[in-house]
């Protein structure tokens, strides 16, 4: 019997892994799932504490994290309708993983812009 560890092949290049590993290195869906760990929020609550993104982007980007089973959908009939999107159980085990590596990069911003430099430097010498 095959255990499903090695059922899938992350470095096999028709493996289904590569596209949840597409979806979970997106920037948006990174800060998404970073946000819901406080708990359920709105779609609006969403749209403004994560700069940039787009209504059309977020929408699109919940879709395709609920598809995957990793963000809940909650609808309240409410005048006007609320939606609130909740991480799964699914997706709370990804909740050290995207916090570590979303917050690393404010971490560590400042040296991998003096790496930047320096390598444009030497490129430029």
């Amino acid at each position: 019997m095959t255990s499903m560890l090695n059922a899938y092949n992350v470095y096999e290049d028709r493996c289904p892994t590569r596209l949840l590993l597409d979806r979970l290195a997106d920037k948006w869906a990174l800060l998404i799932l970073d946000r819901l760990q406080e708990g359920p929020v709105r779609f609006n609550r969403l749209r403004r504490d994560i700069k940039g993104i787009s209504q059309k982007v977020l929408s699109q980007t919940l879709k395709k994290l609920e598809r995957d089973g990793l963000v809940s959908r909650a609808v309240f009939a409410t005048v006007p309708v609320t939606v609130e999107y909740s991480l799964t159980p699914l997706g709370q085990t990804l909740n050290e993983t995207v916090s570590a590596f979303a917050h690393w990069a404010e971490r560590n911003m400042d040296a991998v812009l003096a790496a930047q430099r320096a390598y444009d430097e030497a490129g430029a010498a």
